[in-house]
C-alpha cells in the first residue's frame, strides 16, 4: 500500500512539471507569450519553448526587506524582481549591458512611455554612425529597440540614460548585450509596465 501511494505522489509531482504551471517555490506564466494586438500593434508570439526556463515569468519566493513595487535587478543572474511582499516576488528574465557598459546602483521611475521613440544618444551614434539617421528619435512600432514600453530612470542628477525596456530581440534573454539598459521581453516589460508605479526605487545589483 505504502508503494501504490508513493507512486501516486510521484506521478502527480511529474504531471505538475510537465504541466509548465507551477515548480516549487514558483509559478511559471509559460503561456503568456503569444501573440496580442496592444495600442494597434501586433506583437508577434514569442518562441518561448527557446527560451530558457529559468528565464520565464514567474511568481517566486523572494526574502527582502525592500518594500513591495521596488524593483530589483540581478545583472549576474539576468533576473528583474518586482517586490509583491509577504516573501514573494515577480521575477522576470533580462538582458543586460555587455561587457564595458555595466552599472550598479539605485534609481527611481520618473516616467513611464507606451511603445516609446528611441533616441540614440550622441555617444552611441558616434560608435555606430549608420545611426545617425535616428539622431531625431525612431519611430514607435516592432523593430524599435525600446520595444512596447520604457520606464525611464533618475537619480539625483536626474536622467541616468538608462531605461528598462522592452525588445523584440527575444533570444538576447540571459545574456549581456545592451548598451547598459535592463532589457524585457515585449510582454513581460508590458506586464511590469502594468504592475509598476512612477517613483517605484529600482536597486541595480
Amino acid at each position: 500500500m505504502r508503494l501504490k501511494s508513493f507512486a501516486i505522489v510521484a506521478a502527480l509531482a511529474l504531471s505538475t512539471a510537465i504541466s509548465g504551471c507551477s515548480t516549487i517555490g514558483s509559478r511559471l506564466f509559460t503561456n503568456n507569450y503569444g501573440a496580442m494586438t496592444d495600442a494597434g500593434y501586433q506583437l508577434p508570439r514569442i518562441p518561448i519553448e527557446k527560451v530558457p526556463a529559468r528565464f520565464h515569468r514567474q511568481e517566486v519566493d523572494y526574502d527582502t526587506k525592500e518594500k513591495p513595487g521596488t524593483i530589483i535587478v540581478d545583472t549576474q543572474n539576468k533576473f528583474l524582481y518586482l517586490v509583491e511582499g509577504d516573501g514573494l516576488a515577480m521575477r522576470y528574465g533580462i538582458g543586460v549591458g555587455r561587457e564595458g557598459f555595466e552599472w550598479h546602483g539605485t534609481a527611481r521611475i520618473a516616467l513611464k512611455r507606451e511603445w516609446p521613440t528611441w533616441t540614440p544618444p550622441s555617444q552611441m551614434i558616434r560608435r555606430q554612425p549608420e545611426l545617425a539617421k535616428f539622431a531625431g528619435g525612431m519611430e514607435p512600432g516592432l523593430k524599435n529597440p525600446l520595444g512596447a514600453r520604457a520606464m525611464y530612470l533618475f537619480n539625483k542628477g536626474g536622467d541616468m540614460g538608462y531605461r528598462l525596456h522592452g525588445s523584440p530581440e527575444w533570444f538576447s534573454i540571459g545574456k549581456a548585450m545592451s548598451s547598459g539598459c535592463i532589457r524585457l521581453m515585449n510582454q513581460d516589460i508590458i506586464d511590469l509596465y502594468d504592475r509598476t508605479s512612477v517613483g517605484a526605487k529600482v536597486i541595480v545589483i
